[in-house]
């Protein structure tokens, strides 16, 4: 894996030099190229003014900001300049913070952190562990790219997570969603019939299949083009509307299931080790 960032992670006078990895395989996306309809030529990307139509080339092209509509306020390249920070190649720990205080919506991408070098991997490796230990996780701040970035930093079993985070004011409320009622009635029956099917479909996040099915189908769509085979429409069903109650006792019933068959396979396996057990003490 190659670094795409080299720095230090800084916190009080503790200074651990590190290395950045994208923890994102962006080859598993797959990508797609605009192509002329009649002669499958690759089409080129044209810049055109959208009131006149004519083509523009890069030196034709500033940037404005919109303050009003139709008005736009110009800034170049020496305006940037003057709001440009400085970068110190540093990760700069203000606090650190119980890991539930951050809200979910608040994460961005992920990177990995790793040690730049030996003397570092003692240093990285006490921080990690304390995160761990902890429960806590590290808020600060960057600058990447001339822009101030906030991140989090993680521990992933005996290394370290970074997460850019967006700005709260980034963040729409939830509150904001139409129809969405805060003294909405719920039935208790209804409560505890749900409550009895989330307990039975509990397990651990490991055991869930964690798969691009999408990603999956597209690719075998293309591999049965190329091989000129005949691709097989998938027909979307229509989920039937059922009464809350009735689905949610089918639904527990359903859940039950498996359930039952692997205890009844456990006890089945448990009385054959019962019956070989006596059997040997027999012979």
């Amino acid at each position: 894996m190659r670094a795409i960032w080299k720095g230090h992670i800084r916190f009080s006078l503790v200074t651990i030099p590190i290395r950045v990895y994208n923890a994102i395989d962006a080859g598993q996306t797959i990508s797609f190229n605009l192509l002329s309809k009649e002669g499958h030529n690759q089409v080129s990307y044209e810049k055109k003014d959208k009131v006149t139509g004519q083509v523009l080339k890069q030196e034709d092209i500033v940037r404005g900001y919109q303050y009003e509509p139709g008005q736009f306020v110009i800034i170049d390249e020496e305006d940037f300049s003057k709001v440009r920070l400085k970068s110190t190649r540093v990760i700069d720990i203000e606090g650190f913070v119980m890991a539930n205080e951050v809200h979910p919506t608040l994460f961005d991408a992920p990177y990995y952190i790793g040690p730049d070098g030996d003397v570092a991997a003692k240093t990285y490796a006490l921080l990690a562990k304390t995160l761990k230990e902890s429960g806590k996780v590290g808020v600060g701040r960057v600058v990447l790219r001339d822009r101030e970035t906030v991140v989090l930093l993680s521990p992933e079993k005996n290394g370290i997570l970074m997460y850019k985070l967006r700005y709260p004011n980034e963040v729409k409320k939830i509150s904001e969603v139409p129809q969405l009622l805060e003294d909405v009635q719920v039935d208790k029956e209804q409560i505890k019939m749900a409550k009895m099917l989330v307990d039975s479909m509990s397990k651990q996040f490991v055991d869930i299949e964690m798969k691009d099915n999408y990603q999956d189908a597209l690719r075998s769509m293309i591999q049965a083009k190329i091989e000129g085979k005949e691709v097989v429409t998938v027909q979307e069903e229509e989920a039937p509307v059922v009464d809350i109650m009735t689905a949610l006792k089918a639904s527990i019933e359903k859940a039950k299931k498996p359930m039952e068959k692997a205890k009844g396979a456990a006890a089945k396996e448990s009385k054959k080790t019962t019956k070989e057990t006596k059997k040997r003490k027999a012979s």
